[in-house]
């Protein structure tokens, strides 16, 4: 039976197959929101690491739900066999490149829309095209889907540094974004408010900082350091992190609270984690000493997520969990993306 507490309570995941599925249950809560949002759903760059979990995390509420709703996701859809995985899943699929203006306007109307398409990786060296997909494409979406309700991916990289004693930037904490890659990405939130605020468009922003997945992440990077006797960097020496499931629940559930002016919302887990626990727990379960460089700061960049859990409850994957979880799957050898998360960087230079 699929319930929480079997989620919850699961030891270790074996392999992708099963870490999709255990990313892709509903909760009753957003088998609930789903019901109760009226037509399709849209995904705008269901192609990257959050995007395919999210699509079946839909589908299969909408299938609970009693349903007839459709999902559809839109990407370049460059890696090999994902198109045709969603297709499986019961998820329409339109290949598009979305800075393509054409292809852009020739997309359908949908009543409820998600945007995650976005830079970060590579963004210096190639700070135009990082612009150009965080802030020049928003303002063609917002247009273009004026009439819709759109939940928009944003970052906690649009909050300057805090102090680590200071418990995170809240919603109302100043942005002040370090680095190209941020200041793009806080000029995505603002045509976005412009255009909820021209058009009375109903939107959602949601600042994410950081998703979790066994494949990549804060805790696997911290992991495989570890179990690899590589050097753990103290720097930054704390961060936020959330379980990839319930991150995506919570966007699912927030088409509902869209609204205009847009809502803003800090997206993570509870606990400010620090770098040097996360590593000595993962030495600890590893049998091996973390290796450290570098002193702890005494500012990291944190996010305060207590509206969004006042909101929607705390995540259901506790960090212990998440943490036995990624070590195990480090130990199996499991797949991973090969893409580090460069949490560590303090100049926004990513």
């Amino acid at each position: 039976m699929d319930t929480i507490e079997t989620v919850s309570q699961l030891q270790y995941i074996e392999d992708s197959e099963q870490l999709e599925e255990v990313m892709s249950r509903p909760t009753p809560e957003v088998v609930e929101a789903i019901g109760r949002i009226a037509g399709d759903l849209l995904i705008l760059g269901v192609g990257g690491k959050m995007g395919p979990t999210l699509a079946k995390l839909a589908k299969r509420a909408i299938d609970e739900s009693g349903s007839s709703k459709r999902v559809i996701g839109v990407s370049r859809f460059s890696s090999p066999g994902l198109q045709a995985d969603l297709n499986r899943a019961g998820i329409e699929t339109i290949s598009c490149d979305l800075l393509n203006e054409a292809e852009l306007q020739a997309l359908p109307e949908f009543p409820n829309v998600i945007f995650m398409a976005g830079r970060k990786f590579g963004a210096t060296g190639n700070e135009s095209l990082t612009w150009a997909m965080n802030t020049y494409l928003p303002g063609r979406v917002a247009e273009k889907y004026r009439n819709s309700r759109i939940v928009v991916f944003s970052t906690g990289n649009v909050y300057p540094l805090t102090s680590i004693s200071h418990g995170g930037a809240t919603e109302t904490h100043p942005v002040d974004p370090i680095g190209e890659y941020a200041q793009s990405c806080l000029g995505r939130e603002r045509v976005f408010e412009h255009a909820s605020n021209q058009f009375h468009t109903p939107v959602a922003i949601l600042r994410l900082n950081y998703a979790i997945d066994l494949r990549y992440g804060i805790l696997l990077d911290t992991a495989e350091k570890v179990y690899g006797e590589q050097p753990v960097d103290l720097t930054m020496g704390a961060a936020n992190v959330i379980w990839q499931g319930d991150a995506n629940a919570v966007v699912l559930r927030s088409l509902r609270h869209c609204q205009s002016p847009p809502m803003l919302l800090n997206l993570t887990g509870p606990e400010t984690v620090s770098v040097r626990w996360l590593a000595t727990r993962f030495g600890e379960i590893f049998g091996r000493t973390p290796v450290f460089t570098g002193v702890e700061a005494e500012t990291a960049l944190l996010n305060n997520a207590a509206r969004c859990h006042q909101l929607f409850g705390y995540p259901r994957i506790s960090l212990e969990q998440m943490v036995q979880w990624v070590a195990h799957w480090v130990e199996i050898g499991e797949a991973t993306l090969g893409k580090p998360t460069k949490f560590e960087v303090r100049d926004g230079k990513f």
